[in-house]
């Protein structure tokens, strides 16, 4: 078959088969022109999910008449020089215009500030008429009615009304997210109206237009974030760990205003909390990525929705340790979305059985029945049962020294005084005044009641006490009687060479054998046996994927995560109060510990005033 030149409405139409996948496409192309244009005010109007028609009105700079025709036409545009490194707008290709004119049938009217009267031109399935003088306000109003009516075969592709409805609705709140200072409004019979009102710039600007999107929570339940390293600076808001989804899609990144779905963003997201949330929820975040042009890559995807970095590693390291050092500093904190579901579900009213009398420590005072008993006392004496097994020395030490009372609180303790000091009840998870159901600590502070799960607080404490244990120094490694071999591509092997110092700390010990294999003479002694092969190929594919060797480190860590959780307080295990106080100060002084291992909360926060108006107080 000879070789031609294509038609230039087919190549329209293969470019849109690119550019656009579905209508929320072309209404993230058409904003992100409005914005470009220096909009203030963008409407949204849609039918039949965006299939039927798409109305994009602003008050943007406008389209000089001269101008219309180039503007449908491909490969013109006014965002980009010469250099295409230098890419400072959001839309530069020039492809978005004529892409949906092929497709559809598309209307652009257009008037400048200092004009007379508005321009309309139109593109019917790739033919132009046009332009012509059209009575109008200043700014550009794009119209797509039938789209894909050109390429009828798209059209099976497309899921219902209301889900298209749906994805529009998510394209422009993402983009509305990162210009707080546009209004937004979505409208049509395929919705429920959505405005977005302006809410101004800087960083309290970015949290109202945020709390506008994700609601009122999120603000309550965030960490701002700020941070720069070399030539990128990161900003922007995240979640605290007790505050997740079911899944990813509530994460928001953007690389110079411009929204994206980067895994590599994504995975960095992930490893900072790693250590404090369960693999299955996902964390809520909104993080800004200011970088120069020249430093990163938006044109490798048709949908600009994908980038490259020139040092991802860089950039990687940044958003982990930016994140993972907010949650540090933002000491102990839990979402008030469990005090929330806690509300829901007390229960006003009704008769029930009259409660059965219950043995507990309370305010200090021994609590004396007809039914009292040293077996039901909490001032038993501890089993021996109850000490934590032996975890190689480590976690004994870690939780002796977790509840080992205070100077002051030792002192009133051999003076007899069971009354816990009233100065604890100012501390962030007061003082403790009962234990119920052998698991929970009931404490008090000077503006709400506090509920702790003391196995899931002690798990969290061991843990981070092992963590610094092991990382302090370097760990012991076992030597191989014979050392092992492992064949892997002479890339792989030159990479893993390369950590070699880095894994070494943590007991790895591996050198180069010859151009396409590494020997493995020493392993981490905490792991026991250890399938090395499979090690070393996982190691090698993280080094492949972010080069950094934090693998070996990440499965050490939940070596000790499981140690902990073996090694802490049982359920089922009662506490002395100046147990319980203990516990609750080293919460305080311990990062991340309002989430267990596993991500779950270790403690829920009532305020005074939710439980009176439980009361009908308020």
């Amino acid at each position: 078959m000879a070789i031609r030149q294509l038609k230039e409405t087919i190549i329209n139409q293969i470019a849109a088969g690119e550019v656009i996948e579905r209508p929320a496409s072309v209404v993230k192309e058409l904003v992100e022109n409005a914005i470009d244009a220096g909009a203030t005010r963008i409407d949204i109007a849609t039918a039949g999910g965006g299939k039927n028609l798409i109305r994009i009105t602003d008050d943007g700079s406008g389209i000089v008449p001269d101008e219309l025709a180039l503007a449908v036409s491909r490969h013109c545009t006014s965002k980009l020089t010469d250099n295409v490194h230098d890419i400072r707008a959001l839309g530069f290709r020039g492809e978005a215009l004529p892409s949906i004119g092929s497709i559809s049938r598309l209307s652009l009217k257009s008037r400048t500030p200092d004009a007379d009267t508005g321009f309309e031109i139109m593109v019917d399935g790739g033919r132009m008429a046009g332009p012509r003088p059209t009575a109008m306000n200043g700014g550009t109003i794009a119209e797509v009615r039938d789209l894909f009516f050109a390429t009828p075969a798209r059209l099976k592709f497309m899921k219902t009304d209301r889900a298209e409805a749906a994805a529009i609705s998510d394209v422009v709140k993402r983009i509305a997210i990162a210009f707080p200072h546009i209004r937004f409004s979505i409208a049509g019979s395929d919705r429920t109206p959505l405005e977005l009102a302006a809410a101004g710039s800087g960083a309290e600007g970015v949290m109202t237009r945020i709390s506008q999107i994700l609601g009122r929570e999120f603000r309550d339940n965030a960490l701002a974030i700020d941070a720069m390293r070399e030539d990128v600076r990161l900003s922007g808001f995240v979640g605290i760990p007790s505050f997740n989804r079911a899944n990813s899609l509530q994460q928001f990144a953007y690389v110079n205003g411009r929204p994206i779905r980067d895994k590599q963003i994504w995975g960095a997201i992930r490893a900072a909390y790693s250590d404090v949330m369960s693999r299955d929820r996902h964390p809520v975040v909104v993080l800004f990525i200011n970088i120069e042009p020249e430093l990163v890559d938006v044109n490798v995807h048709p949908a600009k929705a994908d980038v490259r970095f020139r040092d991802p590693g860089l950039v990687r390291g940044l958003i982990i340790g930016a994140i993972r050092d907010a949650l540090a500093q933002s000491g102990i904190r839990a979402a008030t979305s469990g005090a929330s579901a806690m509300l829901q579900s007390f229960k006003l009213g009704g008769s029930s059985p009259a409660p059965q009398p219950q043995q507990f420590w309370q305010g200090g005072s021994a609590a004396r029945n007809a039914n009292y008993s040293l077996e039901t006392s909490p001032y038993r004496p501890m089993a021996e049962s109850a000490a934590a097994p032996e975890t190689f020395g480590l976690a004994e030490s870690a939780a002796e020294f977790l509840y080992r009372p205070s100077e002051a609180l030792a002192a009133d303790m051999r003076a007899g005084v069971s009354e816990a000091p009233p100065e604890l009840t100012t501390m962030p998870l007061g003082a403790a005044r009962a234990q119920v159901h052998a698991n929970y600590i009931v404490s008090q502070t000077d503006d709400s009641l506090v509920i702790v799960d003391q196995h899931a607080a002690h798990e969290r404490l061991v843990y981070e006490a092992l963590k610094n244990a092991l990382h302090s120094r370097p760990l012991p490694a076992q030597m191989l009687l014979i050392p092992e071999i492992v064949d892997l591509p002479e890339e792989d092997a030159g990479r893993l060479v390369a950590h070699a110092e880095a894994l070494a700390r943590f007991g790895l010990g591996i050198e180069a054998f010859g151009p396409g294999a590494v020997a493995v003479r020493e392993t981490p002694s905490m792991l026991g046996e250890v399938d090395v092969q499979r090690l070393i190929r996982d190691l090698a594919d993280e080094i492949a994927e972010h080069d950094t060797s934090d693998g070996l480190k990440a499965i050490l860590d939940h070596v000790a995560a499981t140690m902990a959780c073996h090694g802490s307080v049982r359920a089922g295990r009662r506490l002395k109060p100046e147990e319980m106080n203990a516990l609750l100060r080293q919460m305080e002084q311990t990062p991340g510990s309002g989430t267990c291992n596993h991500g779950r909360p270790t403690y829920i926060e009532l305020k005074l005033t939710d439980i009176e108006r439980l009361f009908g107080r308020r």
